[in-house]
């Protein structure tokens, strides 16, 4: 699959802007442009096989630990969009993915309803700017390929976290991530 060629070059593409930010090489009218996010949607592994996935903890103010498959099911490099949106009960995170992670999402909630999805971001290079968002449960099928998810994190770093999604999103159409 080709999601780790985007994953890695993901991470290549984080180094190498902050290496440029750290040069002075970048003018501060591309900033914004050039703050990029990752996005890992994982499902819930409630197998008790040895090596079968990996135990994180989600929510920060009454953590729950949940077992996972190590292996995300759709990352930043199927997102075509994102948005915040708000609602009355605070704000939530909404992704539209492209055709294959369209496809993706559509066969993961037809074919484990009643499991989770495990959501990771970070929004920064920085690590102190990334942990597990959300657990939402699978509830039903989504065939329009867009997922909207409350995030466990404030309303600007959600925002930094959509527009470093949106940036990505931006570079693969160009062809400048693969």
């Amino acid at each position: 699959m080709k999601f780790y060629t985007r994953g890695i070059n993901l991470y290549l593409l984080l180094l190498a802007g902050s290496l440029a930010a750290v040069c002075g090489c970048q003018s501060d009218d591309h900033k914004g442009d050039q703050h990029l996010a990752a996005l890992r949607i994982h499902l819930e592994n409630r197998a008790q096989l040895a090596g079968a996935g990996k135990t994180v903890s989600i929510l920060r103010a009454d953590p729950v630990l949940v077992t996972i498959n190590t292996e995300p099911v759709l990352t930043e490099a199927n997102v075509m969009v994102a948005r915040v949106l708000n609602s009355s009960a605070g704000y939530a995170v909404e992704v539209k993915f492209d055709e294959m992670g369209g496809y993706m999402l559509e066969q993961y909630t037809s074919a484990y309803q009643g499991k989770h999805f495990v959501i990771f971001g970070q929004w920064s290079d920085n690590s102190a700017d990334s942990r597990w968002l959300a657990a939402p449960l699978i509830t039903h099928r989504i065939a329009n390929g867009v997922f909207a998810f409350t995030p466990d994190a404030s309303l600007e770093e959600a925002k930094q976290l959509v527009l470093g999604l949106n940036n990505v999103a931006k570079k693969i159409a160009k062809g400048k991530m693969k």
